[in-house]
């Protein structure tokens, strides 16, 4: 049962998603509902084949399960919403039902929250934090505007974490095996579980001398195994036996996207991709000194799928960002090598694993900082040191106003602006390490950093048209300036927690 502060807290997000209902949803909106009309009309054989939208199904086989469940809700409450012809349906009994099902599944992250305040002894600050995630404009922007279901995934990663903070070892690799067969951008933080618990769980010792008991460690490894194993066969054992792993796999794998998304993730390759444009525009006057090929600088801005190509720097294949990535894993291994390793360290091993696809990724979209911020938000819970706080502190206004152009109608402009507003002042004065609120533990850099935020505001979205016919320049600025803030903390978090 909930307790009270947690229902407070249910009844006062579900006021703010409730008016959240009438502002706009994007394309993902009917994504879903294509995807529920698919789950809902046809048998499984035919789910990973079935393309008269091109808005196809590209989830695992336990996310499309979630569906076929909500699907045989939808068909009672409104029975156009599964007809698999019945394309852009958008009716208000659609809109309602839709949104209704992104509040009811993230259930599953409220409770998931309320474990890990438990195991935070239900401090003010685990309480607080966890309320900050809950009500987070991430949530807000991305899922009860724009529309997902990331509180629902989220909450099973939040749920994987509390089980390795219990100490139940066995039941959060299950767990997060579980994600993994709903989605599968989740593999990024694969190498933080398999390290943590080949470690941890799987290699057990005796005796003063602390020798490896291979007998009991090949219990571990095969019991972790089997469980591991057991939950993929359940999810993709049926497209196994029916042949169809190909094109399962050519759905959840399309490579043919590009190295960025239209809109810039704000990692490094919009620094680099940014730095590319500016080195175009310089070559026009000094054309002796830079040579730019122009005609590939809009293969950058293409968005959806197509390959991203260079005017002056070289171009990027998706081999290099994978090698980058591993590279940048390399702080979360160090943690991970501890002689004394605990679950704290595994869950700053998990922000750092998630921190490096982000960074370095192929075709990263924005709202992948929520999988950053989530498990870096249970370390805030849990009596994190000054330095941790000030780099959530810049991480969290930087990545949440990275999400503000996916809101990008006028009605919204004041919405998205007050949520951020209102959470980062929240976020700021009530969380705190050694009695101390996060504002106050920020250095001057920093704050002038979160404050410059505000002009950015004003120049991109209240006066965008001073930048004539660079109409990618309010976009860039974006990206590039909360990029800044991510790989400013990305670094400092990578530092802090390599020392800890």
């Amino acid at each position: 049962m909930l307790d009270a502060s947690a229902l407070a807290l249910l009844a006062v997000g579900t006021g703010v998603k409730l008016l959240l209902w009438p502002a706009y949803h994007s394309t993902d909106f009917e994504v879903h509902r294509n995807w529920l009309a698919i789950t809902a009309s046809l048998p499984v054989g035919r789910w990973y084949y079935e393309d008269r939208s091109e808005w196809t199904l590209d989830y695992p086989p336990l996310f499309a399960a979630f569906e076929w469940v909500l699907s045989l809700s939808a068909r009672l409450w409104d029975p156009r919403i599964v007809d698999i012809d019945n394309l852009g349906y958008a009716a208000a009994s659609c809109v309602a039902f839709q949104r209704l099902s992104v509040m009811v599944s993230e259930l599953v992250l409220v409770m998931a929250l309320r474990r890990v305040v438990r195991i935070a002894g239900s401090t003010v600050q685990s309480r607080v934090a966890a309320a900050l995630v809950f009500l987070s404009p991430g949530f807000l922007f991305v899922d009860h505007v724009h529309f997902q279901y990331n509180g629902f995934l989220l909450g099973i990663l939040v749920y994987s974490l509390a089980f390795a903070l219990e100490g139940r070892d066995l039941l959060a690799g299950t767990t997060f095996a579980v994600l993994l067969c709903c989605k599968h951008i989740f593999m990024y933080i694969a190498p933080a579980y398999f390290l943590y618990l080949l470690r941890h769980y799987c290699v057990v010792t005796s005796g003063r001398r602390r020798r490896l008991d291979i007998g009991a460690s090949a219990l571990r490894l095969a019991a972790l195994g089997s469980v591991v194993v057991a939950v993929f066969a359940v999810a993709f054992g049926p497209f196994v036996a029916m042949g169809h792993m190909r094109q399962v796999l050519a759905r959840l794998f399309p490579f043919k996207r590009g190295l960025c998304h239209a809109f810039w993730a704000p990692n490094f390759w919009a620094l680099y991709t940014f730095t590319d444009r500016v080195l175009a525009i310089a070559s026009r006057f000094a054309p002796h000194l830079i040579t730019a090929d122009t005609s590939q600088l809009s293969s950058s801005t293409r968005g959806r799928v197509g390959d991203t190509r260079f005017a002056v720097l070289p171009d990027v294949p998706p081999l290099a960002t994978f090698a980058a990535t591993l590279v940048a894993m390399a702080p979360a291994c160090v943690v991970l090598m501890r002689r004394k390793l605990d679950a704290v360290h595994f869950v700053q091993a998990v922000v750092l694993c998630a921190y490096a696809s982000f960074m370095f990724g192929w075709h990263v979209h924005e709202k992948a900082i929520i999988l950053v911020l989530v498990p870096l938000g249970l370390l805030v819970a849990m009596s994190p040191s000054r330095y941790v706080l000030r780099m959530h502190a810049v991480l969290s206004v930087a990545g949440f106003y990275s999400l503000l152009p996916l809101l990008y109608g006028a009605q919204e402009l004041p919405l998205k602006a007050a949520i951020l507003l209102i959470w980062t002042l929240c976020s700021l004065s009530l969380l705190r390490a050694d009695g101390a609120p996060a504002w106050s533990c920020l250095a001057r850099i920093e704050r002038l950093y979160i404050a410059g935020h505000v002009p950015l505001f004003v120049l991109t979205e209240l006066v965008p048209g001073v930048f004539g016919r660079l109409q990618f320049m309010p976009l860039a600025l974006v990206s590039v300036y909360t990029a800044l803030g991510v790989g400013y903390s990305w670094f400092g978090l990578a530092r802090a927690f390599c020392r800890l």
